[in-house]
């Protein structure tokens, strides 16, 4: 055998070795790698004070979001809810499902505003809920959602919302999603990998659309390059004095 050959022979073996030792490293911290992937969609912003609390539509069946909504509404976040819910037939939907968990959890009748909607997606439910807020003139507005949904939430929420509302996402604990050990439950790797392919479309479908900070930020930037180039007008232009 030419020295070549073995040369070519033993670098395949090498980088064969060097594979199966990565494949090796990667096994012994899957779990830690798991988990890190879990908790990446949890995002839980403080409960300041709010003219209202959302409660998103789909909750799951120990009503975990409903739940964290009435303990907030307790905690006087905010004096009204927003029952938001897909309907189920022309007369009755979640958002009656919704209100009956509120009321059940403490929260008075009178302060719960039901939402029925027609939306098929977290984005629509969003542009559906703008129209509500708008009319009612709300300006601090508090989403409710479970934990492995509330980053696509921030996200989709921050592009839809005018720039005017001051929109913040409380994440509720899921009796069906674990961050920590997702993986271990049928029901655990459906939400996850529901949630990476809907976070995926939300981008492809708002990704023209700037996020409210980005918009603020440029409103100020734009108003703070006017302001400099009304001062540079001012420098060069003569005084005018009137009599």
């Amino acid at each position: 055998m030419r020295r070549a050959q073995r040369g070519g022979i033993i670098m395949r073996l090498i980088s064969l070795l060097m594979l199966l030792a990565f494949v090796a490293v990667i096994y012994v911290v899957r779990h830690p790698l798991l988990r890190l992937a879990g908790e990446f969609w949890v995002l839980d912003e403080p409960a300041e004070h709010a003219d209202v609390i959302v409660v998103l539509s789909d909750d799951n069946f120990n009503a975990d979001r409903a739940a964290h909504a009435a303990d907030l509404y307790r905690a006087g976040i905010a004096p009204q809810i927003v029952a938001s819910g897909r309907l189920l037939r022309p007369y009755a939907g979640i958002a009656e499902i919704m209100e009956h968990d509120l009321e059940n959890r403490g929260v008075p009748a009178a302060a719960i505003v039901k939402f029925p909607h027609r939306a098929a997606s977290t984005r629509e439910e969003a542009e559906a809920l703008t129209g509500l807020v708008s009319a009612r003139g709300w300006k601090r507005v508090l989403v409710v959602t479970s934990n492995y949904h509330a980053r696509r939430t921030r996200f989709i929420f921050g592009r839809v919302f005018r720039p005017n509302v001051t929109v913040r996402v409380s994440a509720a604990r899921d009796s069906e999603f674990d961050p920590s050990h997702w993986w271990e439950s049928r029901i655990g790797v459906k939400l996850f990998f529901n949630e990476l392919v809907g976070y995926s479309v939300a981008w492809w479908e708002l990704r023209g659309k700037v996020s409210v900070a980005q918009a603020s930020a440029c409103v100020v930037s734009t108003s703070a390059g006017h302001s400099e180039k009304s001062r540079r007008l001012e420098s060069v232009l003569p005084e005018v004095s009137f009599f």
